[in-house]
């Protein structure tokens, strides 16, 4: 009887912890799951937000401009503008407003105010000319190719190692951008095409040396707050730094009195805060590999909602090339089987 006693004792514990992990294994693994969708609910939402800046592009006064630059990097200072309102209400309305001139003040957050000027003025007015003169699914198939860049320059600077699957990804994403760029759409409807793929290549460049300078600043700043930050910065550096050059402060008067444009623009500027939000979100939830992963899948929703709101002509080099970036990158970033494998990797 005392034996009895005693296994019960002795086994009541040990049953408990085991009960206590098996509930922690639950809860992790639905927190990964939860961060899978916010992964490609992210990736989708830019998507629909660089059709519905193409649109934006399509209407007055943006079809008028001074210049063949004016438009776009007038609507990438707008763009970063309208989301950096909606972040920084949302840190305001959660309590954490004061966060941001605190950031401001340190290391870190002079970090991500660097990495802003070329996420922004660089890589957005660079995406957006694109967009400009490549169509949005162009634009948004090579832009894709973002972790292939920041994966060099993280082995370059941060002496992160490379595999072979790496650059087998790396070569597919090359490959993939080929087939994207190599033939313009029929029709003649975009004349400054390969001007708009050199311009959507400098994106690329730009969003990569962003992703390694946040690197650094990140550890230190509350992902929220970063975003908050690099929105505004980036809205901020554009209108000083980038519009007096190609005379845009009269084209942004112009805009903002437009209401058609205004509140299309002013929607693509909320949907891509949200988009930002959400992958950083999954970043936590779920790991940076398959958040990528999901990310990038934005070069399959754009050419969805391109054919479905826009005249966009579905032509076998675009979709190819967009499929196989899209595996390329998901090489660069993630181990397809950890991808796969939520219980190992959450």
């Amino acid at each position: 009887m005392a034996n009895g006693v005693a296994a019960q004792v002795v086994g009541g514990p040990s049953s408990s912890k085991v009960l206590t992990r098996d509930l922690s294994n639950k809860r992790k693994l639905s927190h990964a799951k939860a961060g899978l969708l916010w992964g490609a609910f992210g990736g989708m939402s830019w998507g629909f937000a660089g059709v519905v800046m193409g649109i934006a592009f399509a209407m007055a006064p943006f079809t008028g401009g001074a210049t063949i630059f004016t438009g776009p990097l007038v609507g990438a200072a707008m763009h970063d503008g309208f989301a950096g309102i909606f972040l920084t209400l949302s840190n305001i309305f959660t309590g954490r407003g004061s966060e941001i001139f605190r950031t401001l003040k340190t290391w870190p957050g002079i970090l991500v105010c660097l990495a802003a000027i070329f996420g922004g003025p660089i890589a957005m007015g660079g995406y957006l000319l694109g967009i400009e003169f490549a169509g949005a699914s162009y634009a948004l198939s090579i832009t894709a190719m973002f972790p292939v860049v920041g994966t060099i320059m993280a082995a370059v600077f941060l002496k992160e190692k490379v595999t072979p699957l790496v650059w087998a990804g790396i070569a597919l994403s090359v490959v993939g951008a080929l087939i994207v760029g190599w033939t313009p759409p029929e029709g003649g409807s975009m004349p400054h095409f390969y001007l708009g793929i050199g311009c959507a290549l400098l994106a690329c460049f730009g969003w990569g040396i962003e992703g390694v300078l946040s690197t650094f600043g990140m550890d230190m700043v509350d992902p929220d707050i970063a975003i908050s930050i690099r929105e505004s910065v980036s809205c901020i550096v554009s209108i000083v730094g980038v519009l007096p050059f190609v005379a845009g402060w009269a084209l942004l008067g112009e805009s903002l009195g437009t209401f058609n444009s205004l509140w299309i623009l002013a929607c693509a500027g909320v949907i891509g805060g949200i988009s930002y939000l959400a992958w950083y979100k999954s970043l936590n939830m779920t790991g940076v590999g398959r958040a990528m992963a999901l990310n990038i899948t934005y070069v399959i929703w754009g050419i969805v909602f391109g054919y479905f709101m826009t005249d966009l002509q579905l032509t076998t080099n675009l979709v190819v090339g967009g499929l196989i970036i899209t595996i390329g990158g998901v090489l660069v970033v993630a181990n397809p089987k950890e991808l796969l494998n939520l219980r190992q990797g959450a």
